[in-house]
């Protein structure tokens, strides 16, 4: 392969690509899907996996706050003891996101030995429950952090592995806990302070989701539910979000500070691959709450966009009122869990066909936060189809 490197003042560069055809390439992918890339115009800012990424295993745990919410129903597995049979919280936290993991997988029919790596995420001090997760597990392992954006980051990074021909298998991660996260972002629960009405509750749970070039692996579960949807569920396309701040200092008021970077996306996502609301069957956000939601709304319709009855926030629908959860469910796990046990199974009941997902994460810490810094935020798209 030839590449001219222009100078920066040019601002372009040149990449030539081979005219013999090869059978393969390093990455593993076809000649023919290469001249498939060269033909296509490309979507800026758009990943259109050349091959399809099936989901052919996924697993959720919610603690009992989460069981006891309108989505209660589809949640399979419950952790009823905030310790989770551990010493502490964050080794309950650890604990939750092993045991999806592992659920996942046996899900997908598949052995620990048929994994290729496990992409992972948390909103502990460096990764902290990924990583140990990752040490009992003994997988080949990349640490992954989007704060609540995390989901759509891990299945971005483990999709373009596999459509890169690099890994066959990758399950991707991600835990959150009430009381871990508190504990670092805000005050220890025995402090007994207060919330502001416009916080969040941190969702305390963990979703693993395994991900496949070959829609034929599959669990007996999934293969039942996928009768009428050849394939099943599978990842065509996603966006890698930007960087967005508008000044919000407050740390309880994270659906403030998301709301723009949400709609950035979407925005963006719309614009490269011609489409607009009316498109999908589901435009789903992570972790806005309900305020955060209203916010979106509003920024969305200012650029033309109106959100309809076919928008929703994984962190509004995740508590019922009279659960005192103020705007609703926050973390990683919060649309992690939703992703995989109310909205996944819906596709595979044909209730959606199409379903465009927007995690959201603030990438603040607590320590720039009482510096007075602002907080940057950040929502990778993933785009679900049956």
């Amino acid at each position: 392969m030839k590449i001219e490197i222009i100078h920066e003042s040019k601002k372009k560069c040149n990449f030539a690509l081979p005219t013999n055809k090869v059978e393969t390439i390093k990455s593993g992918i076809k000649a023919n899907q290469i001249d498939a890339f060269k033909n296509k115009k490309r979507q800026r800012g758009v990943i259109d996996l050349i091959t399809p990424i099936y989901v052919v295993g996924r697993a959720s745990f919610v603690g009992k706050k989460e069981k006891g919410g309108p989505l209660g129903e589809y949640f399979d597995n419950v952790v009823y003891d905030d310790k989770n049979g551990q010493n502490n919280f964050e080794q309950a936290e650890i604990q939750l996101m092993k045991d999806a993991t592992l659920t996942a997988i046996k899900n997908a029919n598949l052995q620990h030995s048929d994994i290729d790596m496990m992409l992972a995420g948390d909103l502990l001090n460096q990764l902290n429950v990924s990583n140990y997760a990752a040490r009992d597990l003994s997988l080949p392992f990349l640490g992954m952090y989007s704060a609540c954006s995390s989901f759509t980051e891990c299945l971005i990074v483990g999709s373009a592995m596999i459509a890169g021909g690099q890994v066959d298998t990758a399950v991707c991660s991600v835990s959150s806990h009430f009381a871990s996260a508190e504990r670092q972002f805000r005050y220890p629960l025995e402090y007994g302070a207060q919330k502001p009405p416009y916080a969040q509750w941190t969702v305390t749970g963990g979703a693993s989701m395994v991900l496949c070039n070959n829609p034929l692996v599959t669990s007996h579960r999934e293969h039942a539910d996928n009768r009428s949807h050849k394939g099943g569920v599978k990842i065509t396309k996603a966006m890698i979000g930007r960087v967005i701040d508008l000044g919000t200092r407050d740390m309880s008021n994270m659906g403030a500070a998301m709301a723009p970077a949400f709609v950035d996306t979407l925005l963006r996502f719309f614009a490269n691959t011609h489409t607009n609301v009316a498109d999908y069957d589901l435009i789903v956000s992570g972790d806005l709450g309900k305020l955060g939601s209203d916010i979106a709304s509003k920024l969305a319709a200012e650029k033309g966009v109106v959100l309809q009855k076919n928008y929703l926030d994984c962190g509004g629908i995740m508590y019922a009122h009279d659960q005192n959860a103020y705007q609703g469910g926050s973390g990683p796990a919060c649309s992690g869990v939703v992703i995989n046990s109310y909205i996944l199974t819906k596709m595979l009941l044909g209730e959606y066909k199409k379903v465009l997902y927007l995690a959201t994460g603030a990438l603040m810490s607590p320590q720039s936060c009482f510096q007075g810094e602002t907080i940057p935020c950040i929502s990778h798209a993933v785009l679900f189809e049956v």
